[in-house]
């Protein structure tokens, strides 16, 4: 009988920032690819559409963790000041075991918007950080 593949469990990441881990991070959202469609009518064909694939565009990328540190703060007010600079950020997904299983290449990130959880004197969890990134594209590596 042939083994099944476990699905990856999505807790096992690091970040990185141009090839340097950055620490840890709670969540990464919005590894996304998506291919517009343009569609053509003809004229006197009235059962469908045509379909043609067109650009490939990437969500923005959002990665959270608690806030320790000032460094994506200061990411973020570079680019609020004009100074743009861009980091290519990879995250590694690895199995059980710890060995890489899968990797995501971000290229040319640049931070758009920085957003800190509420402030809440009535609770005690960790406070969050969160740092949305525009980029050029995804791919695996």
């Amino acid at each position: 009988m042939r083994k099944t593949a476990d699905p990856y469990m999505n807790f096992r990441f690091v970040v990185e920032f141009d090839h340097v881990l950055w620490g840890g991070f709670n969540k990464v959202k919005g590894i996304s690819r998506e291919i517009k469609v343009e569609t053509y009518h003809e004229g006197g064909q009235n059962e469908f559409e045509h379909k043609f694939a067109s650009q490939a565009t990437y969500g923005n990328l959002t990665l959270e963790r608690g806030l320790v540190s000032d460094r994506l703060w200061g990411l973020q007010q570079e680019a609020s000041d004009g100074s743009v600079t861009r980091k290519d950020i990879t995250i590694v997904l690895r199995d059980g075991r710890m060995n890489e299983v899968w990797r995501w290449l971000i290229d040319g990130a640049f931070p758009v918007k920085w957003t800190a959880s509420d402030l809440d004197g009535n609770s005690a969890q960790v406070l969050v950080e969160s740092v949305e990134f525009a980029h050029r594209g995804i791919r695996k590596g």
